[in-house]
């Protein structure tokens, strides 16, 4: 029978990847782990007897001979990550000292543990709600250190707080509402508005569903940071596109000469502005060519181009302005946001006063990095403006550093929150009898109940812990 999520058995796993380095971390948890780990431990006797958050030094062992020296950590439940009584084992880098290790220890009675099986049981052990064990992942996969800092947030429970805060508003309008129902019609009080059904806590209930409203905008910006952007460089051949690249990257990847066609195919990279994740691409230049293999290029650059969620363009300042160059910004312009035009060359092209397809340019030089700094504030600009106005057209309401949406399941739970709360104050609104009014509520309170966990399934566990790193 296939291991699943749920079991308690003694679980193992490389916490850090194994390679050249000084240490390897190898992470045990479950029932009889201390035990299992005593008969393949030098020192089994003082480990089972040693207190929690206690390190013990000693060696790995089979059969007599020693496989590594080691320090242990010993964490005893329900005073661990995961709930359950666990160990650190720290040995040396390197990947055959941690793969003699971990083969040790599961010969000794451990089993491999599944991808995000340790946090799956914090999760089960009530250490962490499932907001938190889902930002353990986000923070392992932070591309910058804001991205990182929103992890964290997450992390330290302030959106469980806030999807608390607003079910506890939500519990207070159904009690309300079941109490009128819970009674007969001679019983309710004589207040007439009462007694044609009106919702108890009406604008108590307003006031949530615009909490919630706020709260779901704050997944555009939160997916930026979480996934980045595809931003990616076009322009004529000999624009200075990978001149460009190289400056944005701070090195050198993309080959530079002076003679057109130079890229073939496209290159990336990803790097940070303003602490956005951009996986910024350098693309071959755009023309008709007879060179079979550059055309090869340019179709692939316009394939990657209709991916974009920004285009960097450059025009080349010493060349001016074709017709091409036009065409190419009024049709992107047309058909997508997010376009910057650059002036490139402004230290010995001056640029010209005018748009150029209704866009304001920005003057820079990819030789000298005069401009730089305006520009990466523009890419910046130009994927929040896009991310504020993704919903609903208009800037999003702010959060500020408060709480926000971690993923895709929060968001479509708060929106399925939001919707049915919507619903039931219309009805409300129309004075429709309560006892239709009091299932929308419930579903509600269940809908916000999933983000946290107070309500899943199985499946549903299965489904998203599955997603993790081995070892988390």
């Amino acid at each position: 029978m296939a291991d699943s999520y749920g079991r308690d058995s003694p679980i193992a796993a490389f916490a850090t990847v194994p390679g050249k380095s000084a240490l390897t971390l190898i992470r045990c948890s479950g029932k009889g782990a201390l035990e299992c780990m005593a008969g393949v431990f030098s020192a089994g006797k003082k480990l089972l007897q040693t207190e929690g958050n206690t390190v013990i030094h000693g060696w790995i062992t089979s059969s007599g001979e020693r496989i590594d020296e080691v320090l242990v950590s010993v964490f005893r439940a329900p005073k661990s990550y995961t709930g359950e009584d666990s160990l650190d084992i720290c040995c040396h880098g390197g990947t055959a000292a941690g793969k003699a290790v971990l083969h040790t220890l599961k010969s000794g009675g451990f089993k491999d543990a599944l991808p995000g099986e340790f946090t799956f049981r914090a999760f089960m052990n009530g250490k962490i709600d499932l907001t938190r064990s889902e930002s353990v992942m986000e923070l392992v996969s932070a591309k910058t250190d804001r991205s990182r800092g929103h992890a964290v947030n997450r992390l330290s429970g302030v959106l469980e707080r806030e999807i608390s805060e607003i079910k506890k508003n939500l519990v207070e309008v159904l009690s309300g509402a079941e109490i009128f129902l819970d009674y007969s019609e001679d019983e309710i009080s004589a207040d007439p508005d009462e007694a044609a059904g009106r919702l108890p806590d009406q604008n108590k209930a307003k006031e949530t569903l615009a909490r919630l409203k706020r709260l779901a905008e704050t997944w555009q910006t939160e997916k930026i940071y979480q996934e980045g952007v595809l931003a990616v460089i076009a322009g004529r051949p000999n624009a200075g596109k990978s001149s460009l690249f190289n400056l944005l990257l701070k090195e050198e990847r993309s080959i530079v000469t002076e003679i057109p066609g130079t890229t073939r195919d496209w290159i990336e990279a990803w790097i940070s502005v303003d602490g956005i994740p951009v996986r910024l691409a350098d693309t071959a230049g755009l023309r008709e060519s007879n060179d079979t293999v550059e055309r090869i290029g340019v179709q692939r650059s316009r394939g990657l181009l209709e991916e974009a969620e920004l285009v960097i363009y450059l025009l080349d300042g010493e060349a001016g302005i074709s017709t091409e160059d036009t065409a190419f910004i009024e049709e992107r312009r047309a058909a997508k946001p997010g376009l910057l035009v650059l002036w490139n060359k402004a230290d010995t092209a001056a640029p010209p006063q005018a748009e150029v397809g209704g866009n304001t340019l920005i003057a820079i030089s990819a030789k000298t990095g005069e401009g730089v700094t305006a520009l990466t504030r523009a890419i910046a600009a130009a994927i929040t403006a896009q991310a504020d106005t993704a919903d609903s057209g208009e800037p999003c309401a702010s959060l500020g550093s408060g709480a926000a949406i971690g993923s895709s399941r929060q968001k479509n739970l708060v929106d399925t929150a939001a919707a049915a709360l919507e619903e039931a104050l219309r009805l409300a609104d129309e004075e429709e009898p309560l006892d239709l009014i009091a299932p929308l509520l419930r579903e509600a309170v269940n809908a916000l109940g999933g983000i946290t966990g107070e309500v899943s399934t199985a499946d549903i566990l299965e489904e998203m812990f599955s997603r993790f790193c081995v070892g988390k």
